[in-house]
């Protein structure tokens, strides 16, 4: 089992979610739960490709917190 830390952010029109250990894999969604969904459906498929194509799988090193100020 894999775990990527996703970045979901809110566009005027929708909601857009990335990787940042994941380049190129995105999705997006008309609400929050529906990028997650999706995000978590692009990670699986993009996974299985590097596995088909013999690459080696990204190590997760991103994190992230919140700020008070």
């Amino acid at each position: 089992m894999f775990r990527f830390l996703i970045i979901v952010e809110k566009t005027d029109s929708n909601y857009s979610a990335y990787s940042p250990d994941l380049p190129k894999c995105v999705a997006t969604g008309k609400t929050r739960k529906e990028a997650e969904k999706n995000m978590h459906e692009a990670i699986a498929f993009h996974i299985e490709g590097l596995k088909e194509d013999n690459l080696p799988i990204p190590e997760s090193k991103s994190s992230a917190s919140w700020v008070l100020v």
